[in-house]
């Protein structure tokens, strides 16, 4: 049985190997194969590489997203969960095979569901890659992008919009990209030239990417070097591979640095005479998973080191698995008197690391009754240690089988508390099943696939589920010991959104982890939910921000402005963006256009879709700033890419009127608020409403327009209704049905259309002697007002042709709905329209549609 050995342990500790603990880097993978496209013809290739490249990505320690066969939708919808993943990021990778080409030096992206048939749609349809990369920049320290997509124009048109030219898509393959300081993107073929799908699973390039990418500790250029002599010998030639780098950081896919556990030095007591004795030495263990190789420093002298029967000189070679299963045999008649002696190994793992180890012997003779003894007694002692192995090793499996662990989503690593009922040396486990989404690390490095833990690093074990992720995952462990006792054992963890998320998150807040509220949405209980995650996480600038959308939601407006305040100080763009919404509005604030552009111009250069489009319509509009009409469309048409559909309603109106020198294009307007009804926006379901009412831009079809107004109203837009009403007043594509128009205007007026409310007022007017004044009058004083532009005198002006008496009875029915008392002051006219003001705002309408 094998012992500590205490005398030599303080001469040993200095040969250990020693590590410095660091802090682990973040590093992100998008990986993308898009395959089975709708329009045009399938590739091959794609689905199978995006396996075989995102199990690259994953046995290098990455926290890997994999999509397949993506539609314009579902790529904003999994991009903006990657970009919420890289924030902060050391490394952010995005590896893309399908479908790309350029159209005047722009380089873009093809989803599945792209048809490309009209020249707007590549804006709405296809993802730029610069808007990519921008978005990566934004969030990350070190950006990689490999594209195995430089094919020719697979659609039959060739010109398309780009910002304010038509562009004929000319040459083939992708363009050259200049990248900005610490990026590298890597094509697989030249600028120009066209990549081959190759004849089998997997294209030249991503099977010569996933050979060379897991080479240990080198550097990304020296692995593209690699993946460019691999593709050019399959393609003869054909194929060069290509990159244009700025790194200044080296970029290791595959880092592995020696991490070599061995025990303390050992004792053990070897019989004379008893034959080939088995020294129980620990197998060597290295964390990474490598081939461990041990050489002989020093064998025994007083006896023989033997493995399978062979002796074992000094300067021997042997596996580190072999190593439990050396063997010494002393000569009878040695240890009369006890007599000591010694081993010492060095074990060298693949990455150049080193551990030394030593044995110490103490050799007794085997004769005599003294001798019958000691064997016994050894032999005891071994069948002992085995067993307490044994037992060992199953109180290990029990502690981690079966557990079901709740971990929450974007509050970083989370340790799992996993509490072992050993802390023998001996024992290691060995990851059998990794998270297919998420990341297990500890303290001092990332896990992958192949590692190994040592029983003393368990109690640290974290995991981080990838955003976006719902689905448990199962982590499994071989838990192993040195006797040769191994038992499964297998838990599952479980990705949770804390309940601040659900209640108060918002959309498309690039660095929420839920699709988000509106504001009207946020229920009575947020502020307590989100109070109670900014006291559990602290460091989550993302709490702070959602508590402070919850304080607005409740009307604590200064309570909310120091939330969002303290969120934006903590690196919450969104935050930022909210700021400049507050000063644009007047919230808490005197109205300061300029400072709202200060925070808007912001919030955009941090990538924020919310942040673009204000700062951008800013920009185009010259609101607070000087006209910038070619920076403010850029602004809105990056936001519209990213899904943003209050741009895309901005674009719709601006290709409709054309406005600020951009030339009106009906069929471009059209595109945009078609692309905003993919994505169920109620504003651009009524704007294209208008489109098929009137025939711009597309062919005039009643039926059509009264479906987007029926489902903008169900969705509570809140100009729809009068939209729709119109339509049931004049029979337009419906039977005419004057009721129906009067609800239809009602509710209008009840979200704060004033043109509804007035409308409603012309209806009861135009009753004549069966009219009842009293209502006309009610639907007049909402129209003023709602009129807080002053677009509509005409509601005043017919307000005063009514008499006092029936003011003062509509006034009195305005009275008995309110929930608080308003002053009696000022003429009837006033009274009326503040009464009618407060009656809406009592109505608790949503503000965040105006």
């Amino acid at each position: 049985m094998l012992r500590r050995c205490g005398f030599v342990a303080a001469f040993m500790l200095a040969s250990f190997t020693t590590f410095e603990v660091s802090a682990v880097e973040r590093r992100v993978a998008f990986v993308i194969g898009n395959s089975d496209y709708k329009e045009i013809s399938a590739l091959k290739n794609p689905a199978k590489d995006v396996v075989d490249v995102s199990n690259t990505f994953r046995a290098a320690g990455f926290d890997v997203f994999v999509a397949r066969d993506l539609t314009k939708l579902q790529f904003e919808d999994q991009f903006r969960n990657y970009l919420a993943a890289v924030d902060g990021a050391d490394v952010a990778v995005v590896y893309y095979s399908g479908h790309g080409f350029q159209i005047g030096g722009e380089n873009f992206l093809i989803p599945v569901d792209a048809s490309l048939k009209d020249a707007a749609d590549v804006e709405v349809q296809a993802i730029k890659l610069n808007d990519v990369l921008q978005q990566m920049r934004s969030k990350s320290k070190i950006q990689v992008i490999i594209l195995d997509a430089c094919r020719n124009n697979p659609f039959p048109r060739k010109d398309y919009w780009l910002r304010d030219q038509l562009l004929t898509a000319t040459g083939t393959g992708l363009a050259q990209v200049r990248s900005s300081l610490n990026t590298l993107i890597a094509f697989a073929t030249e600028p120009g030239a066209v990549a081959y799908d190759g004849a089998g699973d997997l294209s030249p390039f991503s099977l010569a990417f996933s050979r060379r990418a897991l080479a240990p500790n080198q550097e990304i250029r020296t692995v593209m070097s690699a993946v460019r002599r691999d593709v050019v010998e399959a393609t003869k030639g054909l194929q060069v591979p290509w990159e244009n780098s700025s790194l200044i950081d080296e970029v290791v896919l595959m880092r592995r640095s020696s991490r070599l556990s061995l025990p303390p030095v050992l004792e053990k007591v070897v019989l004379s005479g008893a034959g080939p004795v088995g020294l129980d030495l620990p197998e060597p263990v290295d964390v990474d998973g490598g081939t461990i190789t041990v050489s002989i420093d020093r064998p025994p002298t007083l006896g023989r080191l033997m493995l399978d029967g062979k002796v074992i000189e000094a300067g021997g070679l042997i596996q580190g698995k072999d190593l439990p299963r050396l063997q010494m045999d002393v000569l009878k008649g040695i240890g009369e008197p006890e007599e000591m002696d010694m081993l010492a190994y060095a074990a060298r793992d693949n990455w150049g690391g080193e551990a030394k180890g030593m044995l110490v012997f103490r050799v007794k003779s085997a004769e005599g009754t003294q001798g019958e003894q000691i064997m016994a007694s050894l032999e005891a002692e071994q069948k002992q240690q085995v067993l307490q192995r044994g037992i060992h090793v199953t109180g290990a499996a029990e502690a981690i089988e079966s557990r079901e662990i709740d971990v929450p989503v974007g509050v970083g690593p989370v340790a799992l508390n996993l509490d072992l009922p050993t802390d023998d040396s001996a024992i290691s486990l060995k990851v059998s099943n990794y998270p297919g989404k998420g990341t297990l690390s500890l303290p001092d490095r990332a896990l992958s696939p192949e590692s190994t833990l040592i029983v003393g690093e368990v109690e640290v074990l974290r995991y981080e589920p990838q955003i976006g992720a719902s689905a448990p995952v199962e982590v499994a462990f071989e838990i192993r010991a040195d006797s040769g006792v191994s038992k499964p054992a297998t838990m599952k963890l479980s990705p949770t959104v804390d309940p601040c998320d659900s209640a108060a998150g918002e959309p498309l807040d690039l660095q929420g982890v839920v699709p988000g509220l509106l504001p009207n949405e946020i229920g009575a209980d947020a502020v307590k939910l989100c109070e109670a995650a900014v006291k559990a996480y602290p460091d989550v600038a993302r709490f702070r921000y959602e508590l402070g959308r919850a304080l607005l939601a409740a009307g604590k407006v200064d309570q909310a402005r120091k939330a969002i305040q303290q969120a934006a100080d903590r690196g919450h763009v969104r935050a930022v963006f909210e700021l400049g919404y507050l000063y644009a509005t007047g919230t808490g604030v005197a109205v300061d256009r300029k400072q709202a552009n200060t925070f808007y111009a912001a919030a955009a250069d941090k990538g924020d879709p919310y942040g673009m489009t204000s700062w951008g319509r800013a920009l185009f509009h010259g609101t607070g700033v000087q006209r910038d009409t070619a920076k403010g469309l850029d602004l809105l048409l990056k936001a519209a890419s990213m899904g943003h559909t209050y741009a895309m309603n901005d674009l719709g109106a601006i290709f409709t009127e054309g406005r600020n020198g951009v030339t009106a294009d009906q069929a471009r307007a059209v595109a945009f608020l078609k692309a905003g009804v993919q994505r169920q926006d109620m504003y651009s379901m009524n704007l294209l409403g208008r489109n098929y009412l009137s025939g711009a831009g597309v062919e005039k079809n009643p039926k059509t327009a009264l479906d987007l107004f029926q489902k903008a109203t169900e969705l509570g837009q809140p100009y729809a209704p009068s939209n729709l009403a119109r339509m049931y007043r004049d029979g337009v594509g419906v039977e005419r049905n004057p009721a129906e128009a009067q609800r239809l205007f009602e509710m209008a007026a009840m979200r704060g259309d004033e043109y509804g409310a007035f409308e409603r007022a012309v209806l009861e007017m135009e009753k004549g002697e069966k009219a009842d004044q009293a209502t006309a009058v009610r639907f007049l004083a909402f129209a003023a007002a709602l009129d807080t532009r002053n677009q509509l005198p005409e509601a005043q002006k017919n307000l005063a042709n009514f008499g006092a008496k029936v003011k003062t009875t509509a006034l009195k029915q305005l009275r008995q709905e309110l929930k608080s008392k308003v002053p009696a002051s000022g003429s009837l006219d006033n009274q009326l329209v503040n009464a009618a003001r407060r009656v809406w705002e009592e109505a608790n309408p949503r503000r965040d549609v105006f």
